[in-house]
């Protein structure tokens, strides 16, 4: 597969361009939306998970799994155009659109504004959270394991998201805005979802719809 990164790379500029930082939806939130991205077959097979959450009970509404052919190979920065063909396959089949979509990744904390959030908030013109679990880019100051904690992630005299100690003792989560969300907004609705646990409920069900964890499987065998 030939990939022409300077041509992306003006793609994914473009598009950075396009991107609302600004609050951008509807202020009555009743559904959430969560999103988790995986491979199989060594990398072969795009597996992309989304789920959508009552708010504020978070009980789930509805799921689903799209498997793709990967038709992108695994280049740094560059994730979103991997991601999001399997992602859009599983967005046609949700029937309750949320009200904002957590992702499992960067938002604008990307070299050039354009991570899977931003990219998927564009093409579905969709508020959208990042949620991502390291850092790509950017600087910050080191805080305390102690849930609570957020110290903002800066990158060339910008601020390009926050850093917060989602829970005592665990790794911080890297949140930005991904589309149509402010930074503040976007760091007050990841504190609103989380429920002791270290990612906010929608991308922690998304992550176990995705990976057929136990708290997925408990629910299953409840339905």
């Amino acid at each position: 597969m030939s990939i022409n990164l300077e041509q992306l790379m003006q793609t994914q500029q473009a598009l950075a361009k396009q991107v609302k930082c600004d609050d951008d939806f509807n202020a009555s939130i009743n559904y959430v939306g969560g999103t988790d991205v995986g491979f199989e077959d060594n990398g072969k097979i795009t597996r992309a998970a989304i789920v959508i959450l009552r708010y504020p009970t978070f009980e789930v509404v509805e799921y689903h799994i799209a498997r793709v052919e990967t038709g992108f190979p695994y280049i740094p920065g560059y994730l979103s155009f991997r991601e999001y063909p399997a992602l859009l396959a599983a967005w046609q089949q949700v029937t309750q659109k949320p009200d904002l979509l957590f992702v499992d990744g960067q938002g604008v904390a990307h070299p050039r504004r354009l991570g899977i959030a931003s990219h998927l908030g564009l093409l579905l013109d969709m508020p959208t959270i990042g949620v991502a679990k390291k850092r790509l880019c950017g600087q910050y100051e080191i805080l305390p394991k102690q849930a609570g904690n957020v110290t903002p992630l800066q990158d060339k005299q910008e601020q390009i998201g926050w850093v917060l100690c989602s829970k005592n003792n665990c790794n911080p989560l890297f949140i930005s805005t991904g589309h149509r969300v402010s930074q503040d907004s976007a760091l007050n609705w990841v504190n609103l979802c989380l429920r002791g646990y270290r990612l906010p409920e929608p991308t922690r069900w998304a992550d176990a719809i995705a990976s057929n964890k136990p708290l997925f499987k408990k629910f299953i065998y409840a339905e």
